[in-house]
């Protein structure tokens, strides 16, 4: 189930085109490869302003990954109260969260190691 890296970057390009499309809030992309014993190679995180934004982004991303990519993810938990749902593409873990939520656990600072990427949105 190895990805190269083509694909790899093409999974990025389509979770964040899903993000967009919802107006999802704050997306920054973690680069973890150089990082010893990391349980993936990217996280992307992101914002909704409620539960309801927060699923709208969720099933945004899944459906524009599945309809460019045919690709699911392997698992996905946090959907019951949507105040933080990961997305877990393998290669890829999603993060999106409620602000007040993402503030709160500092994903970004724990893995202050890792190179960042923030994505400019227009909103």
């Amino acid at each position: 189930m190895q990805k190269n890296q083509k694909e790899t970057d093409q999974l990025i390009t389509q979770i964040i085109h899903g993000i967009e499309n919802v107006k999802g809030q704050d997306i920054q992309i973690l680069d973890l490869r150089d990082i010893e014993n990391t349980v993936c190679d990217y996280f992307i995180i992101s914002n909704g302003t409620s539960n309801t934004h927060v699923n709208a982004i969720v099933n945004s991303i899944q459906k524009t990954v599945s309809k460019t990519l045919q690709e699911k993810p392997w698992h996905v938990e946090g959907t019951d109260n949507a105040e933080w749902i990961l997305m877990d593409y393998v290669h890829v873990v999603v993060h999106v969260f409620q602000r007040h939520i993402r503030e709160f656990y500092d994903i970004e600072g724990l893995w202050g190691d890792a190179k960042t990427v923030k994505i400019e949105t227009i909103n």
